[in-house]
């Protein structure tokens, strides 16, 4: 599988130190934190047809096992076609598409949840024209690389040209009905 290259760093697994047994100090320190992440203060990366908003990792300093994101796929995008060895859920937000793992088409709409599997090559597409779908995808890939279970890789990179018509695209934050409304 192809290497993905980023535009920053990212934090699967961060480092705990403390000079006491008890990691107080630690424990402190994840009481005084944040329990509501604010979505509409994080940014969206990528594009032009699939866009991504990392809710949290390990770098966020909050959670040292689990890996939080949205993915937004323009209207009638595509993502990444990849694979790694954790599992993963897609929580579908809004809109309407389908997976293809390992060669399979699994078709899905708001409301649903999607399991990948371990080690399937997936990929996620938007069935409508007209409008966008988002998904909120959490996994355990913090664990897995910090157990040495690292086996990631890509097969077919996002597309780097928008779909005709949605050149100008970007996701915002709320629903795309509501974004309708308010355009009215």
């Amino acid at each position: 599988m192809e290497q993905q290259i980023y535009d920053e760093e990212r934090c699967y697994v961060r480092g705990i130190g403390a000079k006491s047994y008890s990691l107080k100090q630690e424990l402190e320190r994840l009481r005084s934190m944040p329990r509501v992440i604010k979505g509409a203060n994080l940014p969206w990366r990528s594009g032009p047809q699939v866009w991504h908003k990392n809710m949290m990792n390990p770098g966020h300093k909050l959670t040292q096992s689990l890996h939080c994101s949205q993915e937004e796929l323009a209207p009638g995008g595509k993502s990444q076609k990849h694979g790694h060895q954790n599992s993963a859920l897609l929580y579908v937000l809004e809109g309407e598409g389908y997976d293809i793992h390992d060669g399979k088409r699994y078709d899905w709409s708001a409301g649903d949840l999607v399991l990948v599997t371990p080690g399937c090559v997936h990929q996620h597409f938007n069935a409508l024209e007209d409008r966008p779908a988002r998904v909120l995808i959490i996994k355990s890939k913090p664990m897995h690389i910090f157990l040495g279970l690292i086996q990631q890789g890509f097969v077919e990179k996002a597309p780097k040209q928008a779909k005709p018509g949605w050149e100008d695209f970007k996701p915002l934050h709320g629903s795309f009905l509501e974004q309708i409304e308010k355009n009215k």
